[in-house]
């Protein structure tokens, strides 16, 4: 029985990876800048993943959150919540493992959430 639940787990694992680097890989299609994934796991225990990337026009911003829900459906992956889509500076789409954060500049710089997080693994996205 434990072997099943660490497989289960492992392949949960393998799921939220995969779905973090493709909303980054899109993030990075649709000319985000400074995307970056955190791993989160074993520090929080609300997510796994954070990806964060900065976006230049909020036009822009909402192209890649609406690009990463249509990713998600695909997927099979539900939405938890979704925030700031109006205003477009900060739009944070939560899918409970994974969040992901698309900023304007001024926002990413102002909460820095690679340095409130700063004991989590980085990996930059092809940059």
């Amino acid at each position: 029985m434990g072997d099943k639940q660490g497989t289960l787990a492992k392949n949960k694992q393998d799921e939220s990876t995969q779905f973090a680097m493709e909303a980054a890989r899109i993030a990075l299609e649709l000319n985000c800048t400074d995307v970056t994934v955190l791993d989160l796991r074993g520090l929080s225990p609300a997510a796994d993943y954070f990806v964060i990337a900065t976006g230049t026009s909020d036009r822009q911003r909402r192209s890649v959150i609406d690009e990463v829900r249509q990713y998600a459906k695909t997927a099979g992956w539900q939405r938890f919540g979704q925030a700031g889509y109006e205003q477009g500076r900060w739009i944070l789409v939560d899918f409970i493992d994974v969040v992901v954060h698309v900023f304007d500049e001024e926002y990413r710089t102002y909460y820095d959430l690679e340095m409130l997080w700063g004991d989590a693994k980085r990996v930059r996205v092809g940059q």
